[in-house]
């Protein structure tokens, strides 16, 4: 498949760190996604989180189509080239009128890659704009990796609560907002953040992580991943399997070894636990 962005857009994101907004679904596929969502929490008796809302492309067939949505790759091969791994995804959700918010942080921090050649692809289930605490970044902090600290802050979204160790003019930020069906793309040492929902409907965006194959694990035990476009000639992850079925058990399962090995990676060193359930130790 080509890629989509301009060559333009592409420069952008070299310079800035991000580049917003890509139209990757309709109004109409968005109200469908957002649906899906809605039944899927119906399902589990509540909102998707937890260790369930860490990798749920591999839980729910319909979320694993997303990641691997030809509109999402065609611009996140504009920035990473054709031989594409999706590492993670995650839900960010903030209820109307929701107090919690995510601190100023790079994405990269605990996560034992070994190169920043990561993209953040940011898809927007209903509108993110600054009432509801869109996604605000600092432009041109991707060039360099910054200290942080662990907070473990109640209504921080993040698993440790971590944030940038270094003053932060919140005049440089810029706004990502995006409505339904949208999406950014985001480098993976951009510093950025968000703030409370103030608005009167819930805040939710997928965030999907991707590498390209010659990334590597450095952080611990080998790291696994799902291979979405092109191939692998490198064999630094092993290659993950998408779900047979909503909550198939064979998919539980794999879910489970998996995120037992990846917590291990991200918790590590943390004074405490986190919010993704008690810090695992490897081995």
């Amino acid at each position: 498949m080509p890629a989509s962005l301009s060559a333009a857009a592409v420069a952008d994101y070299g310079r800035l760190g991000y580049h917003f907004p890509i139209r990757a679904f309709a109004p109409p596929e968005a109200e469908a996604m957002l649906a899906r969502l809605r039944a899927t929490e119906a399902r589990l008796g509540g909102r998707l989180t937890g260790r369930m809302n860490q990798k749920p492309h591999l839980l729910f067939p319909w979320i694993c189509d997303l990641v691997r949505h030809p509109a999402v790759l065609d611009a996140v091969e504009s920035v990473l080239g054709p031989n594409l791994l999706c590492w993670s995804s995650q839900f960010f959700m903030k209820d109307a009128r929701d107090p919690a918010y995510v601190s100023w942080h790079q994405d990269g921090t605990y996560w034992g890659l070994s190169s920043p050649e990561v993209v953040t692809a940011w898809i927007a289930f209903t509108p993110s704009i600054p009432e509801s605490g869109n996604m605000r970044v600092v432009p041109g902090t991707h060039r360099t990796k910054v200290p942080h600290t662990d907070t473990f802050a109640q209504d921080n979204l993040l698993s440790r609560g971590q944030e940038v160790a270094v003053q932060v003019n919140d005049a440089e930020a810029v706004d990502i907002s995006l409505q339904p069906g949208e999406m950014s793309l985001h480098h993976v040492l951009i510093v950025h953040g968000s703030e409370p929902n103030r608005a009167g409907w819930p805040r939710i965006g997928l965030a999907v992580r991707y590498v390209p194959t010659h990334v590597r694990q450095l952080g611990g035990p080998r790291d696994s991943a799902l291979l979405v476009r092109g191939h692998d000639s490198f064999g630094h992850f092993e290659h993950e399997t998408a779900p047979e079925a909503d909550l198939h058990p064979h998919a539980l399962a794999r879910h489970k070894a998996i995120m037992d090995r990846q917590l291990a990676i991200l918790y590590a060193g943390a004074a405490k636990d986190g919010q993704l359930g008690a810090t695992i130790q490897p081995g």
